[in-house]
């Protein structure tokens, strides 16, 4: 089959390291199932694993790629969910299983024809959803999905700012929070992504280091320590630092007495669980809410969307179509 491949990292040039073309096969074991894969969506975790960051010994050659919606092997439509844990040993969250593995790091990932993971893995694609929208889920949205909803603790009407709010999962969090009747504010350093998250439904558009009309409930943030600093200040007494990474770096200043003095909370959220998946697409059938995707491609054209994604040239998602 044909397949997109992280064989070696190279971080001065991420792209170096990667392969398009011919791959084995899955060969799933018991109780797993293989899906023709119909739209997969490109994630920053792609190109960091091109350039070496948090990759595993052992783990390259692997096929990339975390997202992805398709067929069955019984014709089902689904959504592939890429965490492969057991919920019970995470205490109901199979993300917290110590053993647990993920598409395109410990296991073959997305960018490809077809692609094995647990039956349980498996979600139902909702008709509503395309294949490209429901594509996106399981990685940016499902994580805005938690941020928002689990880790947040902001009540419909509550005040929330995103950063970075023009990528993946910026984009997701002004899309949900919007329509589950937050005020969603959002940050980013292009006139054109403000314009387009106005759109979406942010209340309210600004510029990095525009001064807030006053103090928020939470913020959403997946830049890092570009943002941190900021993120802490913009939050009123009691209110929660929802992290979920760092793209400019993960060591900021960790400026310990605004967060005591303040009773702040950071919080980390990473992916979300199935059963979340599965209510995500059931919210986005029952609002009316879509992902946003920037561009359309070929799998063959995958080198495309990275440079894209890497150039920060995007709003929303590049979906792969094998």
């Amino acid at each position: 089959m044909y397949a997109v491949v992280a064989e070696r990292s190279v971080p001065e040039d991420p792209l170096a390291g990667l392969r398009t073309g011919p791959w084995p096969e899955p060969r799933p074991p018991q109780g797993w199932a293989t899906v023709e894969v119909r739209a997969a969506a490109l994630n920053h975790h792609d190109l960091w694993t091109l350039r070496g960051v948090a990759v595993l010994p052992g783990q390259l050659p692997v096929v990339l790629g975390s997202d992805a919606a398709g067929v069955d092997e019984d014709g089902r439509e689904v959504i592939v969910y890429p965490v492969i844990g057991d919920p019970r040993a995470g205490g109901g969250d199979e993300t917290l299983d110590p053993a647990v593995e993920f598409l395109s790091v410990q296991r073959p990932g997305t960018l490809a024809q077809r692609v094995s993971v647990p039956r349980r893995c498996l979600v139902p694609k909702p008709a509503e959803l395309s294949f490209a929208e429901a594509s996106c889920l399981p990685g940016a949205w499902l994580t805005a999905y938690r941020m928002l909803f689990e880790k947040a603790g902001v009540e419909p009407g509550g005040v929330v700012l995103v950063q970075g709010a023009g990528g993946g999962v910026g984009t997701a969090a002004v899309s949900l929070g919007s329509a589950a009747g937050l005020r969603v504010w959002a940050v980013s350093r292009s006139a054109q992504k403000r314009c387009q998250l106005a759109e979406l439904g942010a209340e309210r558009v600004m510029a990095p280091g525009e001064r807030l009309p006053h103090k928020v409930d939470a913020v959403i943030d997946t830049v890092g320590e570009a943002t941190y600093a900021a993120s802490l200040k913009a939050l009123r007494a009691g209110g929660r630092l929802v992290l979920s990474g760092a793209t400019t770096g993960g060591l900021p200043p960790a400026d310990l007495g605004r967060i005591f003095a303040n009773q702040l909370s950071v919080v980390g959220s990473t992916m979300g669980t199935a059963d979340q998946l599965a209510r995500l697409a059931a919210f986005c059938v029952h609002t009316g809410v879509r992902p946003v995707v920037d561009r359309v491609l070929p799998l063959s054209r995958v080198r495309e969307g990275l440079t894209a994604m890497d150039a920060g040239e995007l709003f929303g998602k590049v979906v792969l179509v094998p």
